[in-house]
């Protein structure tokens, strides 16, 4: 068993909305559940009764009621969920969005400060919503954003939604080709965008590269300028360009949200791109209400009252769910630009001001400010701080220690996993059950989760795929441009038919009920035949203090596959014989014998993604001599270069 590291009171658990959840349960079906592994079994083995009883605790707003909730729950791909259901999602989101508390609160690096009254966020997504429709966009017509993480983004989608629009997004801080790669697909008749931004202090004008990005897609008609860091002048050079403030219409006398069957699409979200061209994922507006406010209110505890900032930007899918939080009644603080800027304490001391309770981040940034030795709770008051999300990668059980040492011991750790293609999470947190290191607390409720072997037998208590038995509300309901449905079956149903491979690779443990990640199973390591994840590696190689990050490879050599590691070390620190040992040691000492690369090579840079995570798979075809399909997915795309150039070596 591992370390327990947080036990939640009675009187915390006792005044959550989870456990409130669970006494609807036991009144409505006469049962007597009393924990959190109880309940999420009983929510897989009676989906439909559960899915029925949040709709009912969460107060769906639906102008005709289901017919039934799903015609076949073993159907994947293709389950029909809440069939003769008609509603509208922004109906849903906005319904606390009356009064003067603060909704919106922006925080802009340490530039600018802005605060929206609940009434305010209604009026401008209704008057944006008005302008949509004066413009002649219909439902299903998509609208797409190339924009910061600012209000506006977040109103904009919205008002999307309120008239039965697709919605899409992607960062400015992506260039035009590879934005084109995403939101060109999806034929968008409006672009919103933004004349610039901050980071790290520097203003970047947005509107070159938003000038590239309309020129690719001639099926913009017209683009919608917020004024941010930029020259407000400049928008008179782009393309069919508008300001946001001359574009709104003014406040109707009414107002009807778009009311459209529950399966109506709500968003196209875009997968990685580093294996080729962005795939595109159609997700439905019932599907996402209904997971996105069971994950906030029962797994976050998210009620009104609640501040939550999320460090994020609108090309993750955290964003998305990040903006479904104003559905709870909570506050959002959205903060764009770098979280240490101009040092460690920047977001920290956000929080202390903005009197944050939840707080989300990422494994690689709390892994940062573990090497950096930077203790938040020494630097900021964070009394309000009563939950931190985690996502994006696997976190060390160091990681783990370190939030509970360094940040705050009375803490909900709410580790959370999923992913873009479902827009939640597989596995995460709840407010009933204890934190141990290490591990995520377990399935999400209504998530038939299970851990399979290469033969497909379930398994506990061993590493292997992370697979879904029946459908979630939320999977894509197509890809675009998929008519057959071929891309979407390679994409998941191949390797174990009828069932949902995610392409993590897991352990589901039998007596804490608790769920490890070792890393994507694309990027296992199979030395002599022995499955590796590559977090087993980074957990241990990147505790040593001169190694600022690492990524680990499989190379075919000889007949065999043999483990690469590539580390960046600390300013004015190089690779010698003494860390080469240490490495080697340490992963032999915590790990396995089979755990030590045979090559260790000191890199400039290790790439990432958009949204910062370790890109294995092109640094793998790199080495292996398989083609790159595209370099513009990645935040660093020069990084590349040094592998290409060390590649005649490693493969003497």
């Amino acid at each position: 068993m591992r370390k327990l590291l947080w036990q939640p009171s009675q009187a915390q658990m006792e005044g959550s909305r989870m456990y409130a959840f669970m006494q609807e349960v036991n009144r409505r079906y006469a049962l007597n559940i009393r924990d959190y592994r109880a309940l999420q079994l009983w929510s897989v083995e009676h989906l439909e009764d559960f899915w029925a009883t949040c709709w009912d605790f969460l107060d769906i707003i639906a102008s005709k009621p289901y017919e039934k909730i799903v015609d076949d729950v073993r159907k994947l791909p293709g389950a029909d969920w809440f069939p003769g259901a008609v509603l509208n999602y922004a109906e849903n989101m906005l319904r606390y969005c009356h009064g003067t508390q603060p909704a919106l609160i922006f925080r802009g690096e340490n530039q600018v400060r802005r605060e929206y009254s609940a009434d305010e966020v209604y009026s401008q997504v209704v008057r944006m919503a008005t302008a949509f429709r004066r413009e002649g966009i219909e439902p299903g017509d998509t609208i797409a954003a190339y924009m910061p993480n600012l209000p506006e983004t977040g109103i904009a989608m919205l008002a999307a939604a309120s008239i039965g629009a697709i919605w899409c997004s992607c960062a400015t801080d992506i260039g035009p080709q590879a934005a084109t790669d995403r939101l060109g697909q999806v034929e968008p008749k409006l672009l919103i965008t933004a004349d610039g931004y901050y980071y790290k202090g520097k203003t970047f004008n947005v509107l070159p590269n938003a000038t590239a990005l309309v020129n690719n897609m001639p099926s913009v008609k017209k683009v919608i300028v917020v004024h941010y860091a930029g020259d407000p002048a400049e928008v008179a050079a782009v393309p069919n360009g508008v300001r946001w403030e001359d574009f709104l219409a003014a406040m109707p006398e009414t107002f009807v949200f778009e009311q459209l069957p529950a399966q109506h699409p709500l968003v196209v979200m875009f997968s990685s791109g580093t294996t080729g061209k962005p795939k595109c994922m159609v997700q439905s507006a019932g599907g996402l209400l209904l997971n996105q406010l069971k994950e906030l209110v029962l797994h976050n505890d998210l009620k009104a009252g609640d501040r939550m900032l999320y460090i994020t930007t609108c090309s993750w899918m955290m964003w998305n769910w990040m903006l479904a939080g104003i559905g709870t009644g909570a506050s959002l603080v959205i903060f764009d630009g770098n979280p240490s800027y101009p040092n460690s304490a920047a977001i920290w001391k956000v929080l202390e001001e903005e009197k944050v309770t939840v707080f989300g981040l990422s494994a690689s940034y709390i892994h940062a400010l573990l090497a950096e030795g930077f203790s938040p709770k020494a630097n900021a008051d964070l009394s309000a701080l009563r939950a931190i999300s985690q996502t994006g990668s696997a976190l060390s059980d160091d990681g783990f220690d370190y939030v509970y040492r360094e940040i705050k011991a009375d803490l909900h750790f709410n580790s959370i996993a999923g992913g873009t293609d479902i827009n939640g999470c597989f596995n995460t947190g709840n407010p009933l059950s204890p934190v141990y290191s290490g591990e995520l607390q377990g399935p999400g409720l209504g998530m038939a989760i299970r851990c399979y072997s290469d033969s497909g037998k379930h398994m506990w208590d061993e590493q292997g795929e992370l697979v879904c038995e029946k459908s979630v509300p939320s999977m894509p309901l197509r890809f675009w441009n998929d008519p057959d449905g071929e891309r979407y079956m390679d994409a998941y149903f191949r390797d174990f038919p009828g069932v949902w491979r995610h392409g993590d690779y897991v352990v589901f443990h039998s007596d804490t009920g608790g769920v490890t990640y070792y890393g994507r199973s694309d990027s296992v390591l199979k030395p002599s035949g022995v499955r590796i994840g590559t977090a087993e590696i980074y957990n241990q190689v990147e505790k040593l203090p001169e190694v600022l990050d690492s990524l680990a490879i499989g190379q075919d050599y000889h007949g065999d596959q043999r483990v690469l590691l590539f580390v960046l070390l600390r300013d004015g620190i190089t690779l010698d014989d003494r860390i080469q040992k240490d490495i080697r040691t340490i992963l032999r000492t915590n790990a396995s014998p089979r755990h030590v690369p045979s090559v260790i090579v000191q890199v400039p840079d290790i790439p990432k993604t958009l949204n910062g995570k370790k890109v294995e798979s092109a640094v793998t075809n790199i080495i292996n001599g398989r083609k790159v399909t595209n370099r513009d997915a990645l935040l660093n795309p020069e990084s590349l270069d040094f592998y290409y150039s060390i590649l005649p070596d490693l493969q003497k």
